[in-house]
């Protein structure tokens, strides 16, 4: 019988978490009470999933406030394992956009710029690219 080999770090603990990495935009659907949750993933471990990002059913609320230039800051949270039923990735699923195209295509904003915790320096640069026509008020 061949051993096929591991991907393991210090400790035994799998060094990668495959497609669920930090910086990824998933979507995290929860039990007790259900929700989901759009986000961008900051840790996986097993004790559970660190994100920023927002509820799903205010996705479209979202995306008209930061059309519109108001306020926001992503909820940085973290989930423990337990309640965790499904993480998947934001992606299209053939001629439906994922949420992640939905959020460009309504704002002009990459996502992860709008769900990085440090937002400033994240839009700055976004906005010496040419890619957002005005900034996001932050949070005073």
């Amino acid at each position: 019988m061949e051993k096929k080999p591991t991907s393991t770090g210090k400790g035994g603990h799998a060094s990668a978490h495959g497609p669920f990495t930090p910086g990824a935009i998933v979507i995290v659907t929860l039990s007790t009470p259900r929700e989901k949750f759009w986000g961008m993933v900051h840790g996986l471990a097993p004790e559970g999933l660190s994100l920023s990002g927002a509820e799903l059913a205010s996705f479209e609320d979202l995306t008209v406030m930061v059309k519109d230039g108001e306020p926001f800051t992503p909820a940085v949270v973290f989930f423990p394992m337990h309640r965790i039923e499904r993480v998947e990735l934001d992606l299209p699923d053939g001629n439906l956009p994922s949420l992640s195209q939905r959020f460009l295509a309504k704002t002009g904003l990459e996502p992860s710029a709008a769900l990085t915790p440090d937002r400033e320096s994240a839009m700055g640069n976004q906005a010496l690219s040419g890619s957002r026509s005005h900034a996001v008020k932050e949070r005073a």
